[in-house]
């Protein structure tokens, strides 16, 4: 790979550190010759003394290009350094001193004669420049020369100059610092959460295994979709009883062996709530696993659809994605859905991806498929679903099959979704 040149000022530089020198030197020169345009001949020398003295410090080559800059155009303004159009007497002075240095022999005699009485013809006309014009100019050049900066003022400009780089190298230092808190702070509370977040769900397993209290209000309050006139809910699992006393909002537990998916699951009218919530009522960025508010676990409904988080902790359904592997599925074939009422195992049947669609695209959303009213509807949704698997388990279902649906974020697109479907097989012993 072709190492990267960066240049200033017509002059090369391989790194990084020095570009940013050259740019600091390029400001501190840009500022000089701003400044030297102001400035008579003698202050010119004073810069010149103070550079070459080392009280104006530079950082790069760019430094000593200036210094030999500032001097030539002293050196010229001195008439030490020749123009690069010299004036026409220049040339004449060339030519008498070639004509005086030859032998003037008879012919030459009479050519310098002539030339002589060509020179004194010449001349009448031509009007010799007067030496008052030169006196007024050495009168205007000594109004120009008297002193504007003194070598204080120059070495207060330099230092004004580095006072303002060190200023904003400082403010970059401060707010680098600052970021860099605000980033540790953030990791602190997102570790915190995660290891509140583990520990909550610890307790509640272990809540789940214990008898249940006696003489307390189990009655779940969940949200129902089924007709008034349905009859008695059946009694809740003996297991759910202790975490409906925790919370009313209790719906079912998801697990999925040898996985970290092993969660109680929320339902409530407003889908948003559980986002950012834990079982306990919390505030928590992990949120919860929540049905979606419009399935009925009584009825119940064709599709259960529950989401979760893809947390890179891996928490929630943080390694839901690890099924777009097809050997992990064929490891992994079988999730078990309880819901407060009922055990229930799940077979894998559909893996894909997809999005949240705007309300007036066309097209199948999965999250929209909660019943199904006919075969032809179920076997419309089953043929999509199948369009969109990233492989074919081979396991298929039919109407009147139970599914289960886990649905988590998927960062492959903007409003992405990784989505898992399976079908109900047997009921848990």
């Amino acid at each position: 790979m072709a190492q990267k040149i960066y240049v200033v000022e017509g002059r090369k530089f391989r790194t990084e550190a020095d570009y940013q020198n050259a740019l600091k030197d390029q400001q501190v020169i840009e500022n000089l010759r701003v400044q030297t345009k102001k400035m008579n001949l003698a202050d010119q020398k004073k810069l010149l003394e103070v550079i070459r003295s080392g009280r104006c410090r530079f950082h790069s080559i760019l430094g000593q290009d200036y210094m030999e800059e500032l001097s030539e155009d002293i050196q010229r303004q001195e008439g030490k350094v020749p123009e690069t159009s010299p004036a026409k007497g220049h040339f004449l002075q060339k030519e008498n001193t070639k004509t005086i240095g030859k032998a003037q022999t008879p012919k030459n005699k009479k050519e310098a004669s002539k030339k002589k009485e060509t020179v004194k013809k010449e001349s009448p006309d031509k009007k010799v420049p007067k030496k008052r014009p030169t006196t007024k100019k050495k009168t205007s050049v000594k109004k120009k020369a008297e002193p504007q900066f003194d070598e204080a003022e120059i070495d207060k400009i330099v230092q004004e100059e580095l006072k303002k780089q060190e200023k904003r190298r400082k403010l970059l230092v401060v707010c680098c610092s600052v970021i860099a808190v605000a980033c540790l702070g953030y990791f602190g509370i997102y570790n915190w959460y995660n290891i509140r977040t583990a520990d909550n769900y610890k307790q509640l397993s272990e809540l789940k295994d214990k008898e249940p209290a006696t003489g307390q209000n189990q009655d779940p309050v969940i949200h129902y979709t089924a007709d008034e006139t349905q009859s008695t809910p059946p009694p809740v699992l003996d297991e759910y009883k202790n975490l409906l006393n925790k919370n009313k909002r209790l719906i079912g537990w998801v697990k999925i062996d040898d996985t970290n998916i092993d969660y109680p699951v929320m339902q409530t009218t407003d889908n948003e709530y559980y986002l950012d919530h834990n079982l306990n009522q919390e505030y928590d960025k992990n949120g919860s696993i929540f049905m979606d508010k419009d399935c009925d676990v009584l009825k119940p409904s064709t599709n259960f659809i529950l989401y979760g988080h893809h947390m890179k902790s891996g928490q929630m359904f943080g390694s839901l994605s690890s099924y777009s592997d097809q050997s992990y599925c064929e490891k992994h074939p079988y999730i078990q859905f309880d819901t407060i009422y009922e055990k229930g195992l799940y077979e894998i049947m559909y893996v894909f991806r997809s999005r949240v669609y705007s309300e007036d695209e066309i097209v199948f959303k999965y999250y929209q498929f909660i019943d199904a009213q006919s075969e032809q509807e179920f076997d419309s949704y089953m043929n999509d679903m199948a369009e969109m698997s990233l492989y074919d388990t081979g396991v298929t279902a039919s109407f009147g099959d139970q599914l289960l649906t886990l649905s988590t974020c998927d960062y492959q697109e903007k409003n992405g979704r990784f989505v898992v479907v399976a079908k109900k097989v047997t009921t848990k012993e």
